[in-house]
């Protein structure tokens, strides 16, 4: 699975992994497909991935919405007017379906679209065909049509706010986000992408402590990820290239813990990893090498303490692999910080003063215990 294509849908708990399995199943096909969860569960960005994946990718993908739209401009925004359609119709006009041919359109908020334009978007479906306001000439259409909602389709029937039978005609393939508040595993690595990004513009960015980010992955995040998206920008503004402790975090999110309460880390898939820490990336050849002088280093205590590169100065006459060499040197610290620590990885990430989410990808890649 590409880290390129799923960039943006950050998550590796086993719902975001889901979430992927479907996207790349379906995007083989050109099936209807309807989005759906809560607001701020990143609807849109799944809908971007899939068509990514897609055979469409190298054609347009068109994004609009239809609730924020009025109804009376709704059906020339996505089928387009003639000139004179009507006033202040000084030219001809392509719909969002004509500048998505050959690719694929999305429909947010699909559940605020009024009835009149369920029924036109109805025949689209059915006979890929339409035409622009003030027209008479018919277009074909060769769109993959993406759908998302927060409302619940089948109460807004019963309630006669949407047609059954467009329902069902959107409803292919359903794909179901989680909420935030389902995957709490996955909020470090949110954090780590977003603040990547604020770090990326020049500016400094905030580290948590643990205590911090146990209380952010016991918040019910009505919001989901976009509320945690505008909490990183607000403490990146508060506490540039500062500390960030339990009791620092605004009022709200300064949940009562319970007294077991442990930080939730998911472990990363190897064919799906999206992540912001660093990912030891080596030719195949440099890679076995690599691999057999950390087994090497780690294959007991004695053979640690006999080649302990930390306290001695390396012998250049011969040259020396510096990769592998740096790289050895790191095994020997993280050892030995979690021997000092008795394995007590948030100690041994401050004695080593990185990140404790830092340390475990670390300890994780170089398959340390």
């Amino acid at each position: 699975m590409s880290q390129e294509i799923f960039a943006s849908l950050v998550g590796s708990g086993p719902a975001m992994q889901q979430v992927k399995k479907l996207i790349l199943q379906v995007a083989q096909t050109d099936a209807t497909v309807l989005i759906l969860g809560e607001s701020g569960t990143g609807k849109e960005v799944v809908a971007q991935a899939l068509h990514n994946v897609s055979d469409r990718s190298n054609k347009a993908f068109i994004p609009i919405n239809c609730g924020a739209i009025p109804a009376e401009l709704l059906e020339s925004e996505l089928f387009g007017h003639e000139k004179g359609a009507f006033t202040g119709a000084i030219t001809a006009r392509k719909g969002r379906f004509e500048m998505a041919e050959k690719g694929s359109i999305f429909l947010d908020e699909i559940g605020d679209m009024p009835l009149p334009m369920q029924v036109k978007l109805l025949r689209v479906l059915q006979e890929r065909i339409y035409e622009r306001v003030g027209g008479n000439k018919s277009f074909e259409c060769d769109v993959r049509v993406i759908a998302a909602t927060h409302r619940n389709l089948e109460d807004s029937i019963e309630a006669g706010d949407f047609r059954e039978d467009l329902f069902y005609r959107l409803n292919v393939f359903p794909i179901e986000m989680p909420s935030l508040r389902e995957r709490p595993e996955d909020i470090v690595e949110l954090l780590e992408f977003m603040l990547s990004r604020i770090q990326a513009n020049g500016r400094k960015i905030p580290t948590f402590s643990e205590k911090a980010l146990i209380a952010l992955q016991n918040y019910p995040w009505p919001g989901n990820v976009r509320e945690l998206g505008n909490l990183s920008e607000r403490l990146s503004i508060l506490f540039p290239g500062l500390p960030v402790d339990y009791d620092d975090l605004p009022a709200k999110y300064q949940v009562e813990l319970p007294e077991d309460a442990q930080l939730i880390v998911a472990p990363k898939a190897e064919d799906s990893q999206v992540s912001s820490v660093e990912v030891l990336q080596n030719t195949t050849a440099e890679k076995d090498e690599l691999d057999e002088k950390l087994s090497n280093a780690n294959s007991s205590s004695n053979a640690f303490e006999s080649s302990d590169l930390v306290n001695t100065t390396p012998n250049l006459d011969e040259g020396l692999d510096l990769k592998s060499y740096l790289v050895e040197m790191e095994v020997q610290l993280i050892q030995r910080a979690l021997s000092q620590t008795d394995g007590n990885v948030s100690q041994a990430a401050k004695l080593l003063q990185t990140n404790r989410t830092t340390l475990v990808e670390k300890i994780r890649k170089y398959d340390l215990s």
